[in-house]
């Protein structure tokens, strides 16, 4: 099965010009937490999600409707082709730890996106058999690998310094009331 016939066409898509407001509307109109970042010249920049969004507002001291895409977008992005067969874009996706993909042509035209949630729906049900050729087996590795647990680099370079006790405060977050 290849990229093509899962994948969804058309996408929303904003370029790097487009402020922070602006991506989260696309994105809240689309049901979706990522969008290709294309450029002037139609060919996909980056891409930024409803991740990078969220840290970008809440490590600057300004709104949405200030801050562009360009500014906050991932620099390393991974891709596939249409022309892919699934089990590549899924090991795309495993060793990039990223659960969506743009689909870009050779010469750099957005002309869709797959996700991990395109390849779940048209996996083969166990014991059922069918045309797709792709297995549970084959999304379990992959969803293992997207999920596999990554430290940021500020936590990494502070683990190799010595460790300095520091007191830690617990805060309850229960709601008061009757239970439920």
């Amino acid at each position: 099965m290849g990229v093509v016939d899962i994948m969804m066409g058309t996408p929303y898509r904003c370029g790097p010009e487009t402020n922070l407001g602006s991506a989260t509307e696309l994105m809240w109109v689309g049901n979706c937490g990522f969008l290709p970042v294309v450029g002037r010249d139609n060919r996909v920049a980056g891409v930024i999600t409803d991740r990078d969004i969220c840290v970008a507002l809440g490590t600057r001291n300004r709104t949405a409707g200030n801050v562009t895409v360009g500014e906050v977008m991932s620099g390393k992005m991974f891709a596939c082709a249409p022309e892919d067969e699934i089990e590549t874009a899924l090991e795309t996706m495993r060793t990039g730890h990223v659960r969506r993909l743009p689909v870009i042509t050779k010469a750099g035209a957005l002309v869709g996106v797959v996700s991990i949630d395109d390849v779940i729906i048209h996996v083969e049900k166990p014991g059922i058999g069918g045309a797709s050729g792709l297995s549970t087996a084959e999304v379990v590795k992959a969803l293992q690998g997207i999920n596999e647990r990554q430290l940021p680099l500020a936590r990494v370079q502070a683990a190799a310094a010595p460790v300095v006790p520091a007191r830690i405060a617990l805060v309850d977050l229960r709601i008061a009331g009757p239970p439920l």
